[in-house]
C-alpha cells in the first residue's frame, strides 16, 4: 500500500478537470498537484452520496483492492475510473479511504474542457 493522494470536495470549477462518467464527478489531476491534492466537484445528479460526497478522503495505490479493504465498510464498490479501478471504504474510525488498482498499461491524464 502506497500513499497516492488526498481528495477534497469543492463546488468551484478547477482548471484541467476530467469527468468520471461512472460517478458523475469532475476531478483534477492529483499527479500534477504539488501536494497530491485531488479536487472533486459533483454533478447535482451524481449517484455518490454519504461520506464520499461530504468528506475528504485519503487514497492509496494497492495491488489488490479486495485484499486492502478486508474488514472495511464498503462505501462505493470498485469501479472503472479510467486511469484505475477504484473503490471507497470507511475505516474503523470513520475516515473515507480510496484504494486504487492502477491499470497495467497505464493511461495518461487527459483533462476535459468544462
Amino acid at each position: 500500500m502506497k500513499f497516492d493522494h488526498v481528495g477534497l470536495i469543492t463546488t468551484e470549477k478547477k482548471a484541467g478537470e476530467m469527468f468520471i462518467p461512472a460517478t458523475k464527478v469532475w476531478v483534477t489531476n492529483f499527479q500534477g498537484h504539488p501536494f497530491n491534492i485531488e479536487w472533486l466537484r459533483f454533478e447535482p445528479d451524481s449517484p455518490v452520496t454519504g461520506p464520499v460526497r461530504n468528506m475528504p478522503h485519503v487514497a492509496f495505490a494497492v495491488d489488490s483492492i479486495e485484499e486492502a479493504s478486508k474488514g472495511m465498510k464498503v462505501l462505493i464498490e470498485p469501479f472503472d475510473a479510467e486511469m484505475a479501478i477504484v473503490g471507497f471504504f470507511e475505516s474503523e474510525d470513520g475516515a473515507v479511504v480510496e484504494f486504487m488498482e492502477y491499470k497495467k498499461e497505464g493511461s495518461a491524464w487527459q483533462a476535459s474542457e468544462n
